[in-house]
């Protein structure tokens, strides 16, 4: 099989709006990014709602766009199905939660649920709690604690005391439930591998253990943003004691990566402690080293992207700092903790920590080195690599820091493409997601908040390619979204799609194809 080798460029939080206020990527000087846009082919895809397999209206984030990426079809995400349960009243009423409610309400333990306190449905949705909220109820359990994680990441900053009350309302409502502790995301929900950050929730919640004490949930709500919330125990009611041996842990958000972490550093502290009879059990599946209870288990992704290489033989080289690093790997994979030997995992330490509005920069420099040098190898058929710089950054709803890390991404991506043209190699310039060309939100008070969640944009997709190759021009809209990338690459390596990837190859026909295959 001759091959076309060539790189898979994944622009984090590259999204397409028309410039204006709080479009950071548009105010950002990209001479290179657009030349890239001017001179080769391009089209837009679109990277949220069903069109990925997420709900209606729901914003795209980086583990689906990965996935989808890398299974070349839609596949129906964890909060689409956590949410069709809840719809049909089937999560309330789930065997395995009814059974666990009914343990403890005869045995006088309690219930803690621990969650995202938001509806940015990347991570979480807050209604989705008061659905288990009611199967509490329902089963007359005598205590449950709720341990509210603040977001203002995939929701706007400076939300946390309305989301914090809507909760205490659900709880009302239901006629169960006490907030018992209160963290910002950026302790209970780190993936950058800092222990440190999410002992902090781990002791919270285990030990009733923080850094403060305030006297009801809006009070714990301070100024140094709602990621940041330091560690705090309410003590205006009932004094929470902390996870007794026999109660139950409910982990309430759908999404595995940020929340892994947390409930393998609880699961490790109470087992050292003797509370081994704890029950843990999550809302969807995670990718734990503690065995967890599922209640909503996830869609298969098998069959994708990195199967077919690995059936071929084609070899591949994955490359990106610590933060998306997984999405690379174990997302474009369909999810898939499998060691492949055609692929190579290249995890690029982050070299200023999670300061990245002082160093926008991160280790861009070193990704694009690597980048560089793999694409120097002939036995190398296939580099794909994730550039974090524009999500990561964005996140931080900082909009100066967040053009200049759209700067930077500019230059690393001429640097890559300029070494591709030296070997030949085609270059695909994807986003997974929108989130840097929207840096504003605007409140039903008519107040503009600085933002720093995705977005329903859609994201370019730029093939730049040696040989003249462009994608199709009359391609239909609905073919025009996230799935096509796998496809795609594969067309353009020169290998056969399978049947199971139903997105077409955005270069078109089976012709365009076969000129490039043996």
């Amino acid at each position: 099989m001759t091959l076309s080798p060539g790189i898979l460029l994944i622009l984090d939080g590259w999204g397409e709006a028309a410039p204006g206020p709080g479009n950071a990527v548009a105010a950002a000087s990209t001479p290179r990014l657009d030349e890239l846009r001017a001179r080769c082919s391009s089209v837009l895809l679109q990277a949220s709602g069903t069109a990925v397999g997420l709900p209606e209206g729901v914003v795209g984030n980086s583990e689906i766009g990965h996935l989808v990426m890398g299974a070349g079809r839609p596949l129906q995400y964890d909060s689409l199905l956590v949410q069709r349960q809840a719809e049909s009243g089937a999560l309330r009423k789930h065997t395995a939660l009814a059974a666990a409610c009914s343990r403890l309400a005869s045995s006088g333990r309690a219930l803690h649920v621990v969650g995202l306190c938001s509806d940015g449905r990347i991570h979480s949705d807050l209604s989705h709690i008061g659905e288990l909220l009611g199967a509490a109820a329902d089963a007359s359990v005598s205590q449950v604690w709720l341990h509210a994680i603040t977001d203002g990441r995939d929701v706007a900053d400076g939300t946390a005391a309305d989301y914090l009350r809507r909760l205490r309302k659900m709880a009302d409502t239901a006629g169960t439930g006490t907030i018992a502790t209160v963290i910002g995301r950026n302790y209970a929900m780190d993936k950058s591998g800092r222990r440190d950050l999410t002992e902090h929730a781990a002791g919270l919640i285990a030990d009733a253990v923080g850094e403060c004490t305030a006297p009801d949930e809006v009070a714990a709500v301070g100024s140094e943003g709602d990621g940041w919330i330091a560690s705090t125990v309410l003590n205006g009611g009932p004094v929470y004691p902390g996870i007794a041996d026999g109660d139950a842990v409910l982990f309430a958000n759908f999404r595995s990566d940020r929340t892994t972490p947390l409930v393998d550093l609880l699961h490790e502290r109470l087992e050292s402690s003797g509370r081994t009879q704890v029950r843990l059990l999550s809302l969807a599946r995670y990718d734990t080293d503690t065995p967890l209870e599922t209640l909503v288990e996830r869609a298969d992704a098998s069959g994708g992207l990195a199967d077919v290489l690995d059936e071929h033989g084609v070899r591949s080289v994955r490359i990106a700092e610590h933060e998306k690093f997984e999405h690379v790997t174990f997302f474009i994979n369909g999810r898939s903790t499998v060691e492949r030997p055609c692929e190579q995992h290249q995890r690029v330490p982050s070299a200023f920590g999670p300061q990245y509005v002082e160093h926008p920069q991160m280790n861009l420099g070193e990704v694009a080195n690597q980048v560089i040098e793999a694409s120097a190898s002939s036995d190398i058929p296939l580099v794909i690599a994730n550039l974090a710089n524009i999500d990561v950054v964005g996140h931080t709803g900082d909009y100066e820091a967040t053009v200049r890390a759209a700067e930077v991404t500019d230059e690393a991506v001429g640097r890559i493409c300029r070494a591709a043209a030296e070997h030949g190699r085609w270059v695909a310039l994807v986003g997974d997601h929108g989130n840097a060309e929207q840096m504003t939100q605007t409140g039903a008070d008519g107040t503009v908040r600085p933002y720093g969640g995705h977005t329903h944009n859609p994201v370019p997709f730029v093939l730049t390619a040696p040989d003249g190759r462009r994608l199709a021009a009359d391609m239909p809209p609905q073919s025009l979204a996230l799935p096509a990338v796998a496809p795609t690459v594969l067309d353009l390596l020169g290998v056969q799609a399978p049947s199971i990837m139903s997105a077409p190859s955005l270069l078109g026909g089976a012709g365009n194809r076969a000129e490039h295959k043996d």
